[in-house]
């Protein structure tokens, strides 16, 4: 099935400032191109152009490891960056492939490999110019229920082990990365029992671990969490705070 691309296609949004704070907030999400937001857990096209503007340069080499719904596949071909798209989820490949289904004035290439982010094996040492990607947050959303799996990263229940396989892919990461370049990580936390649960943070120390240095902590608000109705009252009457945050990480190895 081909994806029908409309002749009249927009490539970049009506209005557009670089952000120059820690603080993002993107209350209405981005469509231009082929950006859709059906896709569960990804992310807003317009954290994807900062992150490729500010942190590459046009013909980079760009990789991201989790491609999802394809929102980093469609910006980097927009900019004019190379891309290597990988996940472990076939109807995430297909989805970007239809994404991708649109001319641009420039020469881009994209690959796309279904491949586990633990073990980029295909990669060379130090052959990307600049990694961003956003994991699934351990198994709140399950891209892959009901196959018999290995045990992928949205299929983790458990905070610490979740961690410790993040831990392989920081590995990788910075494997493939080129020195002084850039790694990005949009992640965001979650509760048990009531209580708060600092994936982010957690994730942050693997990454640190392998040897990457933290450049910025950008604190990105969420709109897609609606504090109306029955979270709200459930807020009040178990006294918790609802999480409308995320962490937005960039690491640099130097």
């Amino acid at each position: 099935m081909t994806l029908k691309i409309d002749k009249k296609l927009t490539l970049h949004p009506e209005e557009f400032d670089l952000e120059c704070t820690t603080v993002w907030a993107f209350p209405r999400r981005g469509s231009w191109a082929t950006h859709k937001s059906d896709w569960r857990g990804n992310w807003a096209p317009e954290v994807v152009r900062n992150l490729i503007l500010r942190y590459s340069k046009e013909k980079d080499h760009l990789l991201d490891c989790m491609i999802g719904g394809g929102t980093t596949a469609i910006e980097a071909k927009i900019l004019n960056r190379h891309i290597t798209c990988v996940d472990v989820n076939e109807k995430a490949l297909e989805r970007t492939r239809k994404a991708l289904e649109f001319d641009v004035p420039n020469k881009s290439k994209q690959r796309i490999v279904k491949c586990d982010a633990r073990n980029l094996n295909f990669i060379k040492n130090e052959e990307i110019d600049f990694i961003l990607t956003h994991p699934p947050y351990v198994d709140i959303i399950k891209y892959r229920e009901g196959e018999e799996i290995l045990e992928d990263l949205s299929n983790i229940h458990n905070i610490d082990k979740f961690v410790d396989e993040v831990g392989l892919v920081a590995k990788e990461l910075f494997r493939v990365l080129k020195k002084e370049k850039y790694c990005a990580i949009l992640i965001g936390d979650t509760r048990r029992n009531k209580m708060y649960q600092p994936l982010a943070f957690k994730v942050m120390q693997k990454f640190l671990d392998v040897g990457f240095q933290l450049k910025e902590d950008i604190i990105k608000r969420q709109f897609n969490c609606k504090a109306t109705g029955f979270w709200v009252n459930k807020s009040k009457d178990a006294n918790f705070l609802l999480i409308m945050h995320e962490h937005l990480f960039v690491f640099q190895k130097l």
